[in-house]
């Protein structure tokens, strides 16, 4: 009987750093495409006071292999100034934030109310027959509030990505 070696896919979060201009975020997206790496989270925004360097944050899975082989080539791109590993490198946080639209009426809307007092969700919108939640955290926590909202009359949903920084004093 032959064993197959089947390597474990891990889910990490990528740091990287880039200059501002044009294209940037084009490049790096045609980078993952063009290899057939998925990216499950994105965000960027410029993070110097000139505008001149972004970050982009980026979480996407696979094995360490993949994950080493994406970071390279995302290094050898000549506007990327830095790729870390936030994932590898260890303790950091992960913050997301959503906007949650239910509706309902009568005991489908109380219990929505609930729900979000318990995941400290804000109300931002109110009608009379529904509710937009503004919650952040982790995204472990935004699924699982998703998940209850499906059973009370979960309508939309827009997420911005997950935004990540490692702990310590100093910059990664």
């Amino acid at each position: 009987m032959m064993h197959i070696k089947t390597e474990l896919t891990e889910r990490h979060t990528l740091s990287i750093t880039v200059a501002n201009e044009p294209g940037i975020l084009a490049r790096i997206a045609g980078m993952f495409t063009a290899r057939g790496y998925n990216i499950s989270s994105l965000t960027v925004a410029d993070v110097t006071e000139d505008h001149a360097v972004s970050r982009i944050t980026i979480v996407t899975a696979g094995p360490p292999g993949v994950i080493e082989q994406i970071i390279a080539q995302l290094d050898r791109l000549v506007p990327v100034h830095r790729v870390v590993d936030l994932t590898e490198l260890g303790p950091h946080v992960e913050r997301e934030l959503a906007l949650v639209k239910v509706q309902g009426t009568g005991d489908h809307r109380i219990e929505a109310l609930r729900l979000a007092e318990v995941y400290r969700a804000r109300v931002v919108d109110a009608t009379t027959s529904s509710f937009v939640f503004e919650v952040t955290g982790g995204p472990e926590k935004i699924d699982k509030f998703l998940e209850l909202m499906r059973e009370v009359g979960l309508v939309e949903v827009a997420r911005t990505g997950v935004a990540a920084i490692a702990r310590g004093k100093e910059a990664v």
